[in-house]
């Protein structure tokens, strides 16, 4: 019959070993073997983000979990080499070790995968971005392919599994096409590198922001007013769009002025290059060092019209730059005599 748990029994387990004294020296090993790599990882995580080219929240990220799991593993490892233990409680904490030995594992080369191809992927570390399609589709496979070892360790056949996987598969990819459709319109958007986190992008239907987020459904765009426009990852595969940020973030704009007839072109042209020079120079909105153009494209019925040629460092700098252009050089022309066209229609 059971005996019921007393002082003296309790004494007597701490003399000579017993249940209750396995199981509370069990818990003790597993806290400090969690304390011990808990502060073991925080100076691993440390040394790497100073030595190594990735972030302390990518290397964070990668290990997260690991000194818990590690701990639990050193805890068992302890209560098997210094406890007394029956054969049959010695055969379970031999499973219950390989089986987080294959999850800890398995948990860490996730981690590692979505990091790695983060990294790779992403336009700049600089930038805040996230593609949770790349966590979630590394993690399905990886925790598929670990469960199935575990599986395996207690002795239980997957090939049956297998084949139902196979069978359930064929069926849920006929009823979750438009999903499969997205999912596997995001992978291709990613690897193709077409469109980048961070990319600032405009959809032929006229949507336009940087890319904030890619998940297994859906594309989120940030616009310049900080709303969100959700798309799904099919419309950006299909659709033509057109990327500020590549093949480099700078662009080309052109600023239209219409001067009246009894200008000097000649004196146009240079006061005009002038302060399209001092403006990119100045401003942190521009390209320093680019050659601003004026280009006469148009007599028209009440003047001639140019376009000015300036360059900036990113689209969304573009409203800024003409601000200060179009305020410099309508002061500039003020001083100058040169006259605008003003229509009265």
């Amino acid at each position: 019959m059971p005996r019921h748990l007393t002082w003296d029994l309790l004494m007597e387990e701490f003399k000579n070993g017993g249940p209750h004294v396995h199981f509370v020296a069990f818990i003790l090993f597993n806290i400090l073997g969690i304390l011990v790599l808990h502060y073991v990882f925080r100076w691993l995580i440390d040394f790497l983000s100073k030595h190594t080219r990735g972030s302390r929240e990518a290397w964070a990220g990668a290990f997260r979990f690991l000194p818990v799991l590690l701990g639990m593993q050193l805890g068992i490892k302890l209560t098997k080499d210094i406890l007394d233990l029956p054969k049959f409680v010695r055969h379970i904490l031999n499973q219950h070790f390989h089986s987080l030995v294959i999850f800890t594992v398995t948990l860490f080369t996730a981690h590692l995968i979505a990091a790695y191809l983060k990294s790779r992927l992403s336009k700049s570390e600089e930038r805040s971005s996230s593609m949770s399609i790349l966590a979630t589709v590394v993690d399905i496979g990886v925790y598929m392919v670990g469960f199935l070892f575990i599986l395996n360790s207690y002795g239980i056949s997957i090939s049956p599994l297998l084949t139902a996987l196979g069978a359930g598969g064929l069926a849920s990819a006929l009823a979750l096409q438009d999903t499969l459709a997205n999912l596997f319109s995001g992978i291709t958007t990613i690897f193709s590198k077409q469109v980048r986190m961070g990319d600032y992008i405009k959809l032929s239907s006229g949507e336009s922001g940087r890319v904030v987020d890619m998940n297994w459904r859906n594309t989120t765009i940030r616009t310049a007013t900080g709303n969100m426009i959700i798309v799904p990852n099919k419309n950006i595969a299909a659709s033509n769009l057109t990327n500020y940020e590549q093949p480099l973030a700078e662009c080309t704009i052109t600023i239209p002025i219409t001067i009246t007839y009894d200008n000097d072109l000649q004196k146009v042209e240079d006061i005009t290059l002038e302060v399209a020079r001092y403006v990119l120079d100045k401003s942190a909105y521009g390209v320093t060092g680019f050659q601003p153009l004026v280009r006469y494209d148009q007599l028209g019925d009440y003047g001639i019209r140019f376009q000015v040629v300036l360059r900036i460092k990113n689209i969304l700098d573009e409203a800024a730059l003409r601000h200060q252009f179009i305020k410099r050089i309508f002061n500039r022309y003020q001083q100058e005599g040169i006259t605008l066209l003003v229509r009265h229609d």
